[in-house]
């Protein structure tokens, strides 16, 4: 494969790590499997996914990142603390995508037990780190291509 002409981005959160460490071997991986070498691949870490919508505009501001891959594992507990979380994460990376017009692929995990969670972290449901940095790339790929039939 040829090098791919873009920078990505990857923010990882690291809260629920047994899976979210899964989930960004996957997203590395099938970013490298596109041919994107090593620098084109700008990973970091954050607490949760309640951090990781502000790591994704910094990405975007700080590394001019044509896209990014969001990484992170909410499991469900005892409180309402899940829906928050999960909507702060949601709403936060669609409002920076729309803001820097750039995707945010949302691999954020939002499971009912940690059995579900590992089985989308290279379990029988496949790795979703993957499939969202696949879905970013397409996504470069489909703004690339619209900007150039202007």
């Amino acid at each position: 494969m040829t090098e791919s002409p873009f920078r990505i981005g990857v923010v990882t959160a690291l809260f629920n790590d047994e899976v979210t460490l899964r989930l960004e071997d996957g997203a590395i991986q099938a970013l490298r499997e596109s041919g994107m070498p090593d620098n084109h691949i700008i990973s970091i870490r954050v607490p949760g996914a309640f951090e990781i919508p502000l790591a994704v505009q910094a990405l975007f501001e700080k590394k001019n990142v044509d896209g990014v891959v969001a990484l992170g594992a909410v499991i469900r507990g005892e409180t309402t603390h899940y829906d928050y979380v999960c909507q702060a994460a949601e709403r936060g990376c669609s409002e920076v995508s729309l803001e820097f017009k750039k995707p945010v692929g949302f691999g954020v995990l939002t499971t009912e037990n940690d059995d579900q969670a590992m089985a989308r972290a290279g379990g029988a449901h496949g790795n979703k780190g993957a499939d969202t940095a696949k879905a970013v790339l397409e996504m470069c790929e489909l703004l690339r291509r619209l900007d150039a039939s202007k």
